[in-house]
């Protein structure tokens, strides 16, 4: 083998989406002095120059002050709620109109194959896929004293099958979330989609949040700071039960040339700013580069996330978006805050810029402002918006007689094509 191949396998080995034997899911000792600098898959570089940005251990030491300063909970639960507004854009902070709920008694809410819920171990309704979280309140509370029967025989209640019908359960205190299906899923599958809802509600809360809150409170009713939120949730839900990218525990990048690839990461790693922690420019669900430094991973479950908040959501397109969010496979006590901007209004590619600081906003728009004019220099952007013109290719080309359709994860860069 000679040295280029020699480097570019270097690269793809290196360039990975957090390998789950490496994942840290406490990240209080996070290194951060002499961080050395990498690229994500699909980045095509080998190396790259980004700054250092804030340690973990900072994050972590505001998001604890600024719970302790939170005298009483109705205070903190302002707070949250305040940003949430920003998080749903034009959405408003409201109940879903009560026309759109389906009655619980009815045939066609009893006829959807699968049903979720989430409630808090006093057994207040947080979220329900289908209907009215007041009408389930007391399924609900059947559904938590099960639990809670089951714990005080010091066991845990795993799943329940009857009648074709699987009931699985999964605690995450202080939340119970609460899968029924009647599809061919098996519990495991199930298991895994709930634990997605889960990490979505931590997303828009923290889990130091969350844990604030029910210690102050115990029957506290959610819904108060989810409402307005939910579109989040049932986008999620959809993306589950059709996206490979979720069962894969991957995801899958925009066909580009290598060429105009190390343009566009090369671009992203010059647009650098103080407190920038992740660079990801998306073209819808594809991922066309993705920038961080080599020793802070992005778990593909908060890609994921961001994926289905940009995703879900058309106020990105009027303008340059600002909205907290918390990636709960990297750190679950705090909040980072996001750039979200379209590069144009009809486009599909989509920048984030995922920042440290909170006041940080003309920092990441300016971050913005020279990775676009780096990009038209180089004369890469033309090369993005003719593969945005044929995001697929034909299985044909590869050259695998009378193959009709293929699905093909690498496990060591977490990346999937099809």
């Amino acid at each position: 083998m000679d040295g280029g191949a020699q480097r570019a396998a270097a690269a793809w080995e290196n360039d990975t989406l957090a390998p789950m034997d490496r994942l840290r899911l406490e990240r209080a000792d996070s290194p951060t002095p002499g961080l050395v600098e990498g690229t994500e898959p699909g980045a095509g570089q080998s190396s790259a120059m980004f700054v250092h940005a804030h340690s973990f251990e900072d994050l972590t030491a505001e998001a604890e002050e600024e719970a302790r300063r939170a005298a009483e909970l109705d205070e903190s639960g302002e707070q949250c709620e305040d940003e949430l507004k920003v998080l749903v854009g034009e959405k408003s902070i409201k109940e879903k109109p009560k026309e759109e709920e389906e009655d619980v008694c009815s045939e066609a809410w009893r006829s959807h194959k699968k049903h979720v819920f989430v409630l808090s171990e006093a057994g207040k309704p947080i979220y329900t896929r289908y209907g009215s979280e007041e009408a389930l309140s007391s399924t609900m509370g059947v559904m938590m004293a099960l639990v809670s029967f089951v714990e005080a025989k010091k066991n845990i209640i795993r799943s329940i099958h009857a009648d074709g019908c699987k009931v699985v359960f999964l605690t995450k205190s202080p939340l119970v979330l609460v899968g029924v299906s009647q599809t061919c899923q098996s519990d495991k599958e199930l298991l895994r989609e709930l634990q997605y809802i889960y990490y979505q509600i931590v997303s828009l809360l923290t889990l130091t949040q969350l844990n604030h809150i029910f210690q102050h409170k115990q029957n506290y009713d959610l819904r108060r700071l989810l409402a307005g939120s939910e579109y989040l949730t049932d986008n999620l839900l959809h993306r589950l039960e059709r996206d490979p990218a979720l069962l894969l525990s991957a995801v899958t990048c925009l066909p580009l040339p290598s060429s105009a690839r190390d343009v566009v990461s090369s671009s992203l790693q010059a647009a650098k700013a103080k407190n920038l922690v992740f660079s990801i420019l998306v073209a819808g669900d594809r991922l066309v580069s993705l920038v961080r430094k080599k020793d802070q991973f992005l778990h593909h479950i908060d890609l994921h996330l961001v994926f289905n908040l940009v995703g879900s959501s058309s106020s990105f397109r009027e303008g340059e978006g600002w909205t907290p969010i918390c990636l709960p496979k990297f750190s679950t006590a705090g909040f980072f805050h996001a750039h979200i901007s379209y590069l144009e209004p009809a486009s599909e590619l989509c920048l984030i810029l995922v920042s440290t600081e909170r006041e940080d906003f003309f920092n990441m728009s300016d971050c913005k402002q020279r990775f676009l004019e780096r990009l038209s220099k180089r004369s890469a952007y033309q090369s993005l918006k003719e593969a945005l013109k044929c995001p697929t290719y034909a299985v044909e080309q590869v050259g695998i007689p009378e193959l009709r359709h293929f699905l093909y994860k690498s496990k060591s860069s977490g990346l999937y094509t099809r």
